[in-house]
């Protein structure tokens, strides 16, 4: 029996901004799945990122679950975009060398 998708009674929440525990000082990232009367409930840190996408895969392919690839696909986004969110930007800006100009110095 092949799975169905209904996008209007699935709810994919992503708790955000991240929760800190002050106990360890990592954050925990919440990342939900609300079908129906199920729920499912990831929290993660930065450092299983990887693992909590296997996770995800392995949830997808139990045919005992209504987790479905598709819910997987979504939910693997919303981590992948979310670790964007949190890459920090560079805190100098220096020009390449094939930027400056003739007259440009380094300092």
């Amino acid at each position: 029996m092949k799975k169905q998708h209904h996008a209007e009674r699935d709810e994919y929440i992503s708790i955000l901004p991240r929760e800190e525990t002050h106990a360890v000082g990592q954050d925990i990232n919440v990342l939900a799945l609300v079908k129906g009367a199920e729920r499912y409930v990831f929290l993660y840190n930065d450092a299983h990122r990887a693992e909590t996408l296997r996770t995800l895969g392995r949830f997808a392919s139990n045919p005992d679950l209504s987790f479905t690839w598709y819910d997987a696909a979504v939910l693997s986004q919303k981590i992948r975009q979310d670790n964007q969110k949190f890459v920090p930007a560079s805190r100098f800006q220096v020009p390449l060398p094939s930027e400056m100009g003739d007259g440009d110095e380094y300092c």
